[in-house]
């Protein structure tokens, strides 16, 4: 599968790089950002998978969040993907900005007309890695996931339903509980359809409960100003109840005056890449 560079920078002695490629699963051209560590000019490293939030693309973490000396020191390549498929010529793909454009759910979509180019689930988990492990420096024994709100939803799920796939798992301000939040029905009903069981399967309190061991160390940061708490999307608090009802330990980090956004996500960062070099470098 052929590979466009669109940017490379370097950045603390590694190199911050975008490409672009057409995927098979969205059928769509994609693009990525990833940063290679000095590390990888000498040899394999483990890779840490990031998973934006709504009207996000690559751009926002590999710009914003502040990650990059993190990830040289402990010798991590980082993957940021885009959200959703993008230009695919969909109707109403581009009418609210937590539907469609910017906001594919990490859901494999059920439902006409979204099903044949709305399945970031399959992007994410294989698709991409394959394509990571195939043009780059990559230990693909060593891979973990974080992301942040819609992308928090979809670390963990990716996580929970691939045991041992990933050696850890974080998130800021995830979506913990879509089939009970506005942004999750309103995303579930279109991409899944009006079968909510259907929907157990890309929520991750749902999912806690049937994770079949506890060999998962779940870091989770959440604003206490968030306005998308306060709003009843997030619903942190009904994971946390499944985690401890299964025995699956989660660190909850509740974060006084910090909100919603990349400056809350680059304040903690460094704390969630040693979070994973823990697991990744062990």
């Amino acid at each position: 599968m052929a590979l466009k560079q669109i940017s490379s920078n370097k950045c603390f002695e590694g190199f911050q790089k975008v490409y672009e490629h057409d995927s098979v699963e969205l059928k769509c051209k994609m693009k990525f950002g990833i940063y290679l560590p000095p590390k990888a000019e000498t040899g394999k490293c483990p890779v840490l998978y990031w998973l934006s939030g709504l009207t996000c693309t690559e751009q926002n973490f590999i710009t914003k969040a502040g990650y990059h000396q993190a990830a040289a020191e402990h010798g991590l390549i980082v993957v940021a993907p885009d959200t959703s498929p993008r230009g695919c010529n969909i109707k109403g793909e581009d009418d609210s900005w937590d539907f469609g454009t910017g906001a594919g759910f990490y859901v494999n979509a059920t439902e006409e007309p979204w099903k044949t180019n709305y399945r970031m689930y399959s992007y994410v988990i294989d698709e991409l890695p394959k394509l990571i492990n195939a043009n780059f420096p990559a230990d693909p024994e060593k891979i973990s996931i974080f992301g942040h709100s819609m992308g928090g939803h979809g670390a963990l799920i990716c996580a929970l339903k691939n045991p041992r796939k990933y050696k850890s798992v974080s998130a800021f301000s995830p979506i913990c509980n879509p089939m009970l939040c506005p942004w999750g029905k309103k995303a579930f009903s279109g991409y899944l359809g009006t079968d909510q069981s259907k929907w157990e399967a890309y929520d991750a309190t749902r999912l806690v409960k049937s994770y079949p061991d506890s060999q998962l160390d779940i870091l989770i940061d959440q604003g206490k100003d968030d306005q998308f708490l306060k709003d009843g999307q997030l619903l942190p608090d009904n994971f946390i109840a499944a985690c401890a009802e299964r025995k699956i330990p989660v660190v909850f980090r509740l974060q006084e005056g910090y909100d919603h956004n990349y400056y809350f996500i680059a304040t903690f960062i460094n704390d969630h890449i040693r979070h994973h070099a823990k697991y990744l470098n062990a």
